[in-house]
C-alpha cells in the first residue's frame, strides 16, 4: 500500500511535498509523486501538437526532478510522469496501479493562505475518489522530521459518524498520535468554546452540549473496543458567529491533522462532501483528510480482525 501525491507539472506544489511527507513518515508508507500530463495526440495529428507534448512531459519530470531535490531522505518515495485524458482521472488510474490508501494535494493558489482552498481538480476528486483525500492548506510546511502528532475528527455525535471516530482512532494509534473529537457549530451572535463537561452560556448552547458529551463519550467507550487505542483522547466543542470563528475557537498545533466523512447523502463509495463538511474543510488552519464512508469501514474491519 502507498501514499499518492499529485504534483503540479509546472512544480508549484511544495504544499503536497510537505503533507505527503508528514503522512509518509508518520504512517511508514511508501510514497509516490505523479505528475499528469494529457495524453499524446493521435496518430497522424499536426507534428506541433506533438512537439506540444513533448514539451509538457520535459517540464513534468523538470517539476518532479525538484521535487525529488527537496524530499527529505527518510522517506521512501517514487516519481511518475502518467498520461491521462485529465488530471483527476490520471490520479485515480495511479491510485489503483499502486494500490494507494489516500491522494494528498496542495491547496489552490487562489485560496487563502494558510486555509484549505479547492480548486477544480480537488472538487472533482472529492466527487470522484474511493480512497480518502487529504488536502495542505494554502503555503503549508513542515519541519525536518515532523510527524502526525494528533488527530482530530469534526464531530456531531450523529450515529452515522460512528465509523469516522473508530477509523481516526485506529490511525491514530497506528501513528502513535492522539485522537481529539470536536464538534463546530454556527450560531449568530455568540462565540463559545469548551472542554466537555462546562456549561453553555444559554439554554441552547448548553443542551447542544450536553447532546454532544453524551453521544462522544459513548463515542470513547466504541474507541475503548479497538484492538489498539491512542494512548490519548480528547474532545472539545466550539461554534462561532460563522464558520471561520468555530474553527479559530479550537486550539491548534504543529503535527495535527482534521479528519471529515462523507456526506451521508452521497455515493457510499464515494467521498462527497456535505455543506457542513466543505465549510469545515474550507475553514481548516490545518491538513484535513476527507474520508470516504467506506474507507472508514474498511479501516474499522481491517483493525478489527487484526
Amino acid at each position: 500500500m502507498t501514499l499518492l501525491a499529485g504534483y503540479a507539472p509546472d512544480g508549484d506544489s511544495s504544499g503536497t511535498v510537505h503533507l505527503a511527507t508528514l503522512l509518509a513518515r508518520s504512517s511508514g508508507e511508501p510514497l509516490v509523486i505523479c505528475a499528469v500530463i494529457p495524453s499524446p495526440p493521435p496518430p497522424g495529428m499536426a507534428r506541433v501538437d506533438a512537439e506540444y507534448h513533448q514539451q509538457l512531459r520535459a517540464e513534468a519530470e523538470a517539476a518532479l526532478a525538484k521535487a525529488r531535490a527537496d524530499m527529505p531522505s527518510d522517506v521512501d518515495v517514487t516519481y511518475v510522469v502518467h498520461e491521462a485524458q485529465s488530471t483527476s482521472s490520471g490520479l485515480l488510474d495511479l491510485v489503483h496501479e499502486h494500490e494507494a490508501k489516500m491522494i494528498v494535494l496542495d491547496s489552490s493558489t487562489a485560496g487563502v493562505f494558510g486555509h484549505v482552498a479547492l480548486g477544480s481538480v480537488t472538487s472533482r476528486l472529492l466527487h470522484s475518489s474511493d480512497v480518502p483525500v487529504a488536502l495542505a492548506p494554502r503555503g503549508f510546511r513542515t519541519k525536518p522530521g515532523e510527524v502526525v502528532r494528533r488527530v482530530t475528527a469534526a464531530y456531531s455525535g450523529t450515529p452515522d459518524q460512528d465509523d469516522l471516530v473508530l477509523a481516526a482512532a485506529t490511525v491514530a494509534a497506528r501513528v502513535d498520535a492522539g485522537l481529539r473529537l470536536a464538534a463546530f457549530a454556527v450560531r449568530a451572535n455568540a462565540q463559545y468554546t469548551t472542554t466537555l463537561g462546562t456549561e453553555g452560556d444559554s439554554p441552547v448552547i448548553s443542551e447542544w452540549a450536553e447532546v454532544v458529551e453524551r453521544e462522544t463519550n459513548a463515542a470513547f467507550e466504541r474507541v475503548r473496543a479497538l484492538p489498539e487505542i491512542p494512548d490519548v483522547m480528547e474532545s472539545v466543542i466550539s461554534h462561532g458567529r460563522n464558520w471561520a470563528e468555530a474553527l479559530e475557537g479550537v486550539e491548534w498545533d504543529r503535527g495535527d491533522v482534521l479528519t471529515v466523512g462523507s456526506s451521508k447523502a452521497g455515493p457510499l463509495a464515494r467521498v462527497f462532501l456535505g455543506s457542513r463538511a466543505a465549510k469545515i474543510v474550507r475553514y481548516s488552519p490545518v491538513p484535513v483528510v476527507v474520508v470516504p464512508r467506506s474507507a472508514s469501514t474498511r479501516i474499522v474491519d481491517q483493525a478489527e480482525a487484526e
